[in-house]
């Protein structure tokens, strides 16, 4: 098994850190003057798990691990990680997805989209708002996923890499 790394990126949006802070920081406020008020009733126990969610957010979703060997292609967000062998790897593109789709937020979201041919396809996606998205097909799918989709600074880099010319 060979381990040599032929491409490795860190990517983190402070954009996004600073979002997930600022909810994280609000449910905390809401939490506190709830419980102050009311004492510790559901209301309070909802805003204070609102702001554990988004703590956990804004830890876990910090810096998006884009890592390529000869054997594989692996995404880490924090305790996610997602690899895709490279023989299973049909084709790799720019995401022409609705922006809807495409700037539907930041972390990892799955989601059904249309592919090239016109039929349904369902998509994890590792993302930044802010950065390009690549998108790369399966031969194989796994789970229901057949394609998956991620940032980076550096798409035309990856594609070279994974697809040679």
């Amino acid at each position: 098994m060979n381990t040599e790394t032929l491409y490795e990126e860190r990517l983190s949006s402070p954009r996004t850190t600073a979002l997930f802070a600022g909810l994280c920081l609000l449910f905390l406020a809401l939490g506190a003057w709830r419980s102050a008020a009311r004492g510790m009733d559901g209301w309070s126990i909802a805003l204070l798990l609102l702001f554990g969610v988004f703590l956990f957010y804004v830890f876990n979703y910090r810096t998006l691990v884009i890592r390529l060997t000869p054997e594989s292609l692996r995404l880490t967000f924090g305790l996610f990680s997602w690899a895709i062998a490279r023989d299973n790897i049909a084709g790799c593109r720019f995401d022409d997805s609705p922006p809807f789709l495409k700037y539907g937020g930041a972390g990892i979201h799955f989601m059904t989209v249309h592919g090239r041919n016109g039929a349904l396809r369902y998509r994890a996606s590792f993302n930044f708002l802010e950065y390009p998205r690549l998108v790369v097909e399966l031969r194989a799918k796994r789970g229901p996923v057949r394609d998956i989709a991620f940032s980076t600074r550096r798409p035309d880099e990856i594609l070279q890499l994974l697809f040679p010319k």
